[in-house]
């Protein structure tokens, strides 16, 4: 009776394997194919940098890291903008220096070194800080390697929507402090994720390492220096992780856990005044500490500065920079959100918003945490006059893992896919 028993099992699960394989192996299939789709866009973007890109974007790609940098370390003639200026200073030079003047000490020392056939061409002067950001680029894609299960997105898929994003293929290989932005915010939640995505229980999570809060705080500080507004972006991440590890959603203990961010802010706030101060220093003023950031929000919160850039109407992130830059992923977000509305519409009125963020019970789904990460600073920037496309950059990360989720097919595909075409043909090749 036993053997008997044991033979029916076994055909049983014999004939339940056979049924269930064909599943399996169309998982694996469309597993490879995102895999081998994500390298071909990953190839292409190299390739699209060396071609090189002839559209022009915005004179801040050059103005402001190229142009310096090559009058600095090559000694070129070239138009110092006034943000570099030693009166006004509203930009630190330490991200420029890292990027196109690590590229051009290298060009400088190559062409010593005679592993040039001729004197720096304009090609090379245009693609090799190009080439630096286009590997540093890479660094969105192994966060979000990281933050797919996390998120609950499917993480080949989450590859495929960033690398064939003509948001990366244009904006993040360019000299743009919001592509720096945009990386240092993709490693901010890589950083919080853990605590924030990773921790389904309502249990206060384990005490990472001590280095771990020191290098949050690092993060969040060189962001402030490259751009004081990497505060909208990471204002919602830090508030989550933060009412993750305080033992009760308040005011002391959200207190408690800002506290311990402080000794990475400070000794990396404290490198980038001393580089700063440096670096403004001259022989006919007085030495004294350079704070760029205070420079820049000095400058950018007087209206009537702003003004000389361009003054657009507070909707235009909403209206028109998001569709412009993200397309059907915008919509998919609007949806979303008009879902999440639907679901619990008096949820946060009911709880109160701290408790109702810190509750588990309410935000069964990853998707209500990336709505606020995706909407939240899109709306603190709102708030300014002068609204340019590209200070959005930095929202492709949520949108991705938004947009991939297991749950759900990655809408209007076609769509999709003529959309970024479209938009690395014009903002890559044929703007101005």
């Amino acid at each position: 009776v036993q053997m008997c028993g044991s033979r029916i099992a076994s055909t049983a699960a014999e004939k339940s394997f056979q049924a269930l394989s064909p599943v399996f192996k169309q998982q694996f299939d469309l597993k490879m194919a995102a895999r081998a789709l994500w390298g071909s866009l990953s190839l292409l973007r190299v390739v699209w940098c060396l071609l090189p890109q002839t559209g022009y974007v915005h004179p801040d790609e050059f103005f402001q890291s190229p142009e310096v940098m090559a009058e600095d370390i090559l000694g070129m003639e070239a138009s110092r903008p006034w943000e570099f200026g030693p009166s006004s200073s509203c930009r630190t030079v330490v991200f420029p220096l890292l990027t196109s003047g690590s590229a051009f000490w290298l060009l400088r020392l190559w062409e010593q070194l005679g592993l040039w056939p001729g004197p720096l061409s304009g090609y090379k002067l245009l693609v090799g800080p190009r080439l630096l950001l286009t590997a540093l680029s890479f660094a969105l894609d192994r966060a979000v390697y990281h933050l797919a299960p996390l998120w609950g997105a499917e993480r080949w898929t989450a590859l495929v929507l960033l690398a064939g994003s003509y948001v990366t293929l244009v904006f993040y290989t360019r000299t743009f402090s919001n592509a720096i932005e945009g990386l240092l915010f993709a490693w901010l939640l890589v950083l919080v994720s853990p605590r924030v995505a990773g921790n389904p229980t309502p249990k206060r999570p384990p005490s990472g390492p001590w280095w771990h809060s020191w290098l949050l705080g690092g993060v969040v500080a060189a962001g402030f220096f490259n751009r004081p507004t990497f505060l909208a972006f990471a204002l919602v991440p830090l508030f989550l992780w933060g009412v993750g590890g305080a033992r009760n959603p308040g005011f002391k203990s959200l207190a408690h856990e800002a506290l311990v961010l402080l000794p990475g802010a400070a000794l990396t706030a404290a490198g980038f005044v001393a580089i700063d101060s440096w670096y403004f220093s001259s022989p006919l003023r007085a030495s004294t500490l350079v704070l760029t950031p205070a420079n820049f929000l000095h400058y950018n919160l007087d209206p009537q500065n702003l003004a000389r850039h361009g003054t657009h109407v507070r909707l235009t992130h909403l209206v028109v920079n998001g569709f412009l830059l993200f397309g059907p992923l915008h919509i998919q977000a609007l949806q979303t959100t008009w879902q999440q509305l639907q679901a619990s519409p008096w949820a946060f009125a009911q709880m109160g918003f701290l408790r109702a963020l810190g509750a588990r019970s309410l935000l069964t789904s990853h998707r209500s945490y990336l709505l606020l990460l995706y909407f939240t600073p899109l709306a603190l920037l709102s708030a300014f006059s002068h609204q340019e496309a590209r200070f959005l950059i930095p929202l492709l990360v949520p949108l991705v893992l938004l947009c991939s989720h297991r749950a759900q097919p990655v809408p209007w595909k076609g769509t999709l896919v003529f959309f970024n075409a479209l938009g690395a043909l014009l903002f890559g090749c044929l703007h101005r």
